[in-house]
């Protein structure tokens, strides 16, 4: 706390309300955020927990289609300390992963200060403290908080931010243009022929979605993509997979998934569906791209229900020009485009993090910075990697914590500004 006092030669440290946070700041309640504060809860560690939103989990609950269910088994999904209820199927339903969330947010005692936008984080060398600005907006009133922390754990992850792609034409097309991310149900879309743009896992369920509630979609796929199947020999594809890594090369388990894949659900390229050059795991353990797990859309492919497309030239009013020259009508758009890190947009640091929005260290070392900077959620690996960084996390900040309250209790100093000290 006596480093506090050194923040007072900043000429803005006395420009906003000031709160001194007696343990680590968490800047994320989404699943990663929620699992290091349980942990460090288990620790014995007090923290504080910053949210944009007002829930926790606010992908889950405000940007995903209501279809979705998780696509690994729920022992993959589950975080440290609370496994899923056992009556919860083996593929809980968006609906059960939320109150799941909520749960573990209630037994862990987790408080998130919600509508706290960080604007910005940055570690002050004078005082060997890190300063995390927040807005948040009530109604016409706009209040600005500066929290002063000697631990920063980063946990708004990898879909932070939607991707918007740049199309010639996009803007000025006619009909409805929706990210992946306000897509609900294909209700809305009935009838309509709808674009969807991308084919991972949202846009070949959401072309599915739109199927199944008669609307006509074509999926563009502007690259390779791997398609296994969801479950083999009863169990899903990633248990197998994670289980014959245990005795098998990853090389080796690629060419058995792949001969699999080709078993089940045969040769997708006659489809428009090129599978890329390296292995399903090796591309996800190198890329962080994953590997579709089809649930239906490839029947709906082969009837033609669902359009397989290149990728987009350009649109025009209500049509769109495809990169070989053939066109189309459509009525709407969908950008199943992904999501990105927001890290670089408030975070002042660069040693640890690279531009891209994740650490540079690639997994399993990428949680822990300098100066007690930590990243949790970034692994490219789920929930797991987000558990396994988190456990880990809590534990660094454990032992420090535990040798350093034996040696002296917690002092408050006065600042000549309000300063509110927590917990």
């Amino acid at each position: 706390m006596e480093n506090l006092l050194r923040l007072v030669d900043h000429e803005d440290f006395f420009s906003r309300r000031c709160i001194w946070v007696n343990g680590p700041i968490i800047v994320g309640a989404g699943p990663s955020g929620l699992a290091t504060a349980a942990c460090l809860r288990e620790q014995g560690v007090p923290f504080m927990v910053l949210e944009r939103a007002d829930c926790i989990a606010s992908l889950w609950q405000k940007r995903t289609y209501d279809r979705l269910k998780l696509h690994l088994p729920k022992q993959f999904c589950q975080l440290p300390k609370r496994p899923f209820p056992e009556d919860f199927p083996e593929y809980p339903t968006k609906k059960q992963f939320i109150e799941y969330l909520e749960s573990y947010a209630r037994h862990f005692e987790i408080n998130p200060q919600f509508n706290q936008c960080v604007q910005s984080a940055r570690y002050d060398e004078t005082s060997g403290l890190w300063r995390v600005k927040t807005v948040s907006s009530s109604g016409a009133t706009r209040n600005e908080v500066e929290y002063i922390c000697r631990w920063l754990v980063v946990a708004t992850g990898e879909n932070a931010e939607c991707v918007m792609p740049e199309i010639e034409g996009l803007s000025e097309f006619k009909g409805e243009v929706i990210h992946a991310c306000h897509y609900k149900s294909g209700e809305s879309f009935r009838g309509r022929k709808v674009l969807v743009v991308g084919c991972g896992n949202s846009g070949m369920e959401l072309s599915l979605d739109l199927c199944n509630h008669h609307a006509s979609p074509s999926m563009v796929v502007r690259s390779s993509v791997h398609v296994l199947p969801r479950e083999v020999f009863g169990k899903s594809t990633f248990e197998f997979a994670v289980m014959m890594l245990q005795w098998l090369p990853l090389w080796l388990v690629d060419k058995i998934l792949l001969i699999l894949a080709w078993f089940l659900l045969g040769n997708i390229e006659n489809l428009g569906l090129k599978r890329p050059s390296t292995g399903p795991l090796e591309l996800k353990n190198t890329k962080g791209k994953t590997p579709v797990l089809d649930i239906g859309a490839l029947a709906k492919i082969r009837s033609g229900e669902i359009k397989v497309v290149p990728g987009v030239k350009r649109f025009n009013n209500g049509e769109v020009e495809l990169v070989n020259g053939e066109k189309l009508d459509v009525d709407a758009v969908v950008l199943a485009t992904g999501y990105r890190s927001n890290v670089p947009s408030w975070l002042q640091e660069g040693e640890f993090f690279s531009k891209n929005g994740f650490p540079k260290m690639p997994f399993p070392h990428g949680w822990k910075g300098n100066a007690g900077l930590y990243a949790v959620g970034f692994t490219k690996r789920g929930l797991s990697g987000a558990s396994s960084d988190a456990v880990k996390i809590a534990q660094d900040i454990g032992k420090v914590w535990k040798n350093e309250t034996k040696q002296k209790k917690q002092r408050t100093t006065a600042c000549h500004r309000r300063c509110i000290s927590q917990f």
